[in-house]
C-alpha cells in the first residue's frame, strides 16, 4: 500500500507503524484518510512530535468518528471526552491503569473502534505500551481450533476491575485517576470469540483476560481451560508490537484487532498521557 501525504515506517513484524510528515493541528482530509488507511494496515500507529492540547486532541479524534463511551473514568476538566491517564511518582508498588492485557471497554455493547493516547509527561525510562495483533493470534491457531471457535461467543463484564467488590472500589489503587465503580459494572454483554473487522473483512480473536469472564452458555469453571488457553496464546511474543513513548507523541490503535498492556516499570517517576476513544460498532460474529 502506498501513501502520498504521509511517510510510514513499519515498527515490527507483527505490525505497528510510525507516521511522520504530518502536523495534526492542520492536517487536511486527504491526510486524515491516509492515517485511517495506515491504521487498518498496521493496527497501531505512532505520530511523533505532535504538541497538541486537549482541545486539539478532541478535534482530531472527532475526525476519525464519534467519541466513544467512557463508563468508569471521568473526563478531564479541559474536555469531557479526554481522560488523563496518570501515575504519580509516589504511587510505588501499585497497579497502573491498563496494566493487564485487554481490549478497551470490550464489556460495552459497542466497544471503541480506536483509542488515542497522547504523551504529556514521561519517566526517564520504562512506561512502554505493548500491543498484540489478534489477526495473527487467530490465524496461528490450528484449523480445528479455528473451526471450533467460529460461532462461539463470550460474556464480557467490567465487574472484576470496576464492580462494588473490585480492587478499585476501595480507593487504594489508581488514586490519581478519576475512577468510578459501582453495581452498573455487573452488567454483561455477549460478543463473538472471533469477530470480523468491518473495514478489512479479516477475522480476529476477541477475548481478553480482564473483561471476558466466561463462554456463553457455560459456567466460569467450565470456560476457564479454553479461555485461559486463548488469552495466553493471544499475547505470544511474535504477535507483539512495542511502543516506546516520546514527549508529544500520539499513538492510535484499533481495539477491534489488538489487545494492549501498559508496562508498569517506572516506580518513583511520574507518567501522564491523555486519552480519547472513537465509538465502535456491535462486533460481527464469524460463522462457519
Amino acid at each position: 500500500m502506498t501513501y502520498q501525504k504521509i511517510k510510514v515506517r513499519q515498527l515490527g513484524g507483527a505490525g505497528g507503524a510510525e507516521i511522520t510528515g504530518v502536523d495534526l493541528a492542520c492536517a487536511d482530509d486527504e491526510t486524515i484518510a491516509e492515517i485511517h488507511r495506515a491504521m487498518h494496515e498496521f493496527l497501531v500507529v505512532t505520530l511523533p512530535d505532535q504538541p497538541i492540547d486537549d482541545a486539539q486532541l478532541a478535534r482530531f479524534t472527532s475526525r476519525l468518528g464519534p467519541f466513544g463511551l467512557e463508563p468508569f473514568v471521568e473526563g478531564d476538566t479541559t474536555h469531557p471526552n479526554v481522560i488523563a491517564v496518570v501515575k504519580e511518582a509516589d504511587e510505588v508498588r501499585r497497579l497502573n491503569f491498563g496494566g493487564n492485557w485487554h481490549s478497551d471497554w470490550s464489556f460495552l455493547e459497542t466497544p471503541p473502534s480506536y483509542t488515542l493516547l497522547h504523551a504529556r509527561e514521561l519517566p526517564p525510562f520504562g512506561g512502554d505500551t505493548l500491543f498484540a495483533n489478534q489477526y495473527l493470534a487467530f490465524e496461528s491457531l490450528s484449523p480445528g481450533m479455528q473451526a471450533l471457535l467460529k460461532g462461539m461467543q463470550a460474556v464480557h463484564s467490567a465487574r472484576r476491575p470496576y464492580g462494588p467488590n473490585s480492587h478499585n472500589a476501595n480507593g487504594g489503587h489508581l488514586r490519581s485517576m478519576k475512577i468510578k465503580t459501582g453495581p452498573e459494572a455487573m452488567a454483561e454483554f455477549v460478543h463473538p470469540v472471533v469477530r470480523t473487522h468491518p473495514a478489512t473483512g479479516r477475522e480476529a480473536l476477541f477475548v481478553n483476560r480482564v473483561y471476558a469472564i466466561r463462554l456463553a452458555e457455560m459456567t466460569e469453571p467450565e470456560s476457564a481451560p479454553l479461555l485461559n488457553y486463548l488469552t495466553e496464546h493471544s499475547v505470544r511474543p511474535e504477535f507483539i508490537v512495542r511502543v516506546s513513548w516520546r514527549p508529544n507523541m500520539l499513538t492510535i490503535w484499533d481495539n477491534r484487532v489488538v489487545q494492549h498492556l501498559a508496562v508498569n516499570d517506572y516506580d518513583g517517576y511520574r507518567r501522564e498521557l491523555h486519552r480519547t476513544s472513537v465509538l465502535g460498532e456491535v462486533p460481527v460474529l464469524v460463522t462457519q
